[in-house]
């Protein structure tokens, strides 16, 4: 008998909180143990003073996996790192996931240090996997699958959650000198990287971000031709991840692309009833 607590993270304003917000207590624990691990590595390599220090901390989840994934180790004293270790055992999760969300992380310092940008699509494609699909990869080890073709689905909904948060984040990610969208992007409808912190709203702009509204779409597109409908149930909880953030989408282009000043938000009353729309068979990908 475990004696750690229920919740490791139970805030409603995260959009994750709703997507397992009806999942089994045991598979539920599971995933917030996951959650709980890549938001405290994310933020504790972020709020370093400079990118070295930032990947220590990587060093030290690195470490932390390791003890995760041994046979031998005693067992940990952190509660939410506990449960992370047994669901690994539990559900017999693969480990090249979580080493690939580190290399993530690894690749927003290298960022920070060099000022790096991404000259296409393609290139940011590679980062929208390792920081996003590989949560997905391992979320359907824990929600449980028939068809190995849940795995392509996980990777391409991934990118389209991923895609969504640098679109909705773009003066935030700016400020601090991150600039995700692609190089030749921004050359092609001549948006200047250097204005986004200061909210570059123009005609110019507008166009760019339909372009890449549509891309955000053709990926949510791809995710839902990729869901076997034999595990369908078993996805709701990505479901209803891929509803929100439909929604985030559309809330963008309601806006007319304007994601400068106040964020772009959901409230939760909206979230909640877009989990259960969904638990109750509502197609999430409308």
């Amino acid at each position: 008998m475990t004696s750690t607590p229920r919740h490791f993270t139970n805030s409603r304003t995260t959009n994750f909180y709703y997507s397992f917000l009806l999942l089994p207590p045991e598979k539920r624990r599971a995933i917030e143990a996951l959650y709980h691990f890549a938001r405290q590595s994310d933020d504790a390599a972020d709020i370093q003073p400079d990118p070295a220090a930032g990947a220590r901390e990587v060093e030290h989840y690195r470490a932390l996996l390791d003890r995760c994934y041994s046979e031998t180790a005693a067992r940990l004293d952190d509660p939410a790192l506990e449960a992370l270790r047994e669901a690994i055992r539990k559900f017999n999760i693969p480990r090249q996931p979580f080493e690939d969300l580190l290399l993530g992380l690894e690749m927003d310092l290298r960022m920070d240090a060099a000022a790096i940008r991404y000259r296409t699509f393609e290139e940011l494609e590679l980062y929208c996997y390792r920081v996003a699909s590989t949560i997905g990869l391992i979320a359907i080890e824990i929600f449980g699958y028939q068809n190995p073709q849940c795995k392509d689905y996980a990777v391409r909904l991934g990118k389209a959650l991923q895609w969504v948060n640098i679109l909705r984040d773009i003066q935030t990610d700016a400020r601090r000198g991150r600039v995700y969208l692609p190089t030749e992007d921004l050359d092609r409808f001549g948006v200047d990287p250097k204005r986004l912190a200061d909210g570059c709203y123009t005609e110019s702009f507008i166009h760019l971000m339909k372009f890449e509204f549509e891309r955000a779409r053709g990926l949510f597109d791809d995710a839902r031709r990729l869901r076997p409908p034999e595990d369908r149930r078993s996805l709701l909880p990505s479901e209803v991840m891929a509803a929100i953030y439909r929604r985030l989408l559309r809330k963008i282009q309601n806006r007319a692309y304007n994601v400068f000043g106040p964020p772009v938000r959901i409230s939760r009353p909206v979230k909640l009833a877009i989990a259960f729309s969904v638990y109750l068979g509502m197609d999430g990908f409308r």
